[in-house]
């Protein structure tokens, strides 16, 4: 019995369907239907029923699929034992945020790619939430709070943000100086969220309303330029633009605490080792640095 065909046909258990699990596997849809042909022919069954919405289990799938699932995970645990030491086989799909991702984690995967010639990385870069397990990733890279879930996070390293506005907006509406007169303002947000501040030792939490919205960090530097409201973005988008004069801090003598970059996998007893190796090297790439001069937190 191949471990391609067990894989294969564990992902398209997963992903609903054969497109996705395609996608998922980086081969085509063909490749995808002769493995699970030749994998039901072997067996005698048929584990899959085809529908007009994807492929469902059929009972003797919903079986066979945690027993292939356990057979995928003791190979590939079995092949990394038998490796020299510190090399990394397999595949491993990371989710990483579009803002921030590019420039600050795409080296460090393309390093743990250079050191690991027999590993496949495939990464997904989006701002969207990406469900894990659904989704079939190993582990994703998260910046900012995290909410409460039933998956496993490290963190990896800390990520400071600013509150800012652009000159022609203070100008306009003024700049805030108290958590309330902040709440008042035009916000730019990512959704619903909330903004934390801290007075002192004490985290004061204020919802905050605004007419522009956007999933991407980038999208809401370019709304603060452009005069539409304040943000509360990570200081490695907006830097450039602090320096320059484009965007000026507010809210200093109410600072937002320091967010965190962290690791997240799916929930189970022991991480993969590449999933344990990525996590060494974000600790290694994004442990602190020392602040600029009249930089305060």
């Amino acid at each position: 019995m191949d471990i391609e065909e067990l894989r294969t046909f564990v992902e398209v258990a997963d992903a609903g369907g054969v497109s996705p699990a395609a996608r998922r596997l980086g081969v085509s849809k063909s490749i995808v239907s002769r493995r699970l042909v030749r994998l039901e022919a072997e067996l005698g069954v048929q584990l899959l029923a085809r529908t007009t919405r994807g492929a469902a289990l059929t009972e003797a799938g919903i079986t066979f699929r945690d027993h292939a699932a356990r057979v995928c995970a003791e190979i590939d645990v079995a092949r990394e034992t038998i490796l020299p030491v510190g090399d990394l086989c397999g595949r491993l799909r990371v989710a990483v945020p579009l803002s921030f991702g590019p420039t600050h984690f795409a080296p460090v995967l393309a390093e743990m790619a250079r050191r690991h010639p027999q590993l496949h990385i495939h990464t997904s870069y989006s701002d969207r939430f990406v469900d894990l397990i659904a989704e079939g990733f190993d582990c994703a890279i998260r910046v900012g709070y995290l909410q409460d879930s039933n998956l496993i996070a490290r963190r990896v390293g800390p990520v400071y943000g600013t509150f800012v506005a652009s000159p022609d907006y203070i100008k306009a509406h003024g700049s805030p100086e108290t958590p309330e007169e902040l709440a008042a303002h035009q916000a730019l947000m990512q959704g619903t969220e909330a903004w934390q501040l801290m007075n002192d030792d004490e985290i004061i939490t204020i919802r905050p309303h605004g007419r522009f919205k956007a999933d991407n960090g980038t999208a809401l530097v370019a709304a603060a330029v452009a005069g539409l409201g304040i943000a509360y973005l990570p200081d490695g988008l907006t830097h450039e633009y602090v320096a320059s004069g484009a965007l000026v801090p507010v809210m200093t003598r109410y600072p937002p605490p320091p967010a965190g970059v962290y690791l997240i996998r799916p929930p189970g007893q022991h991480p993969a080792r590449k999933v344990r190796v990525l996590t060494e090297m974000l600790i290694e790439c994004l442990e602190p640095t020392p602040e600029p001069a009249g930089v305060g937190r």
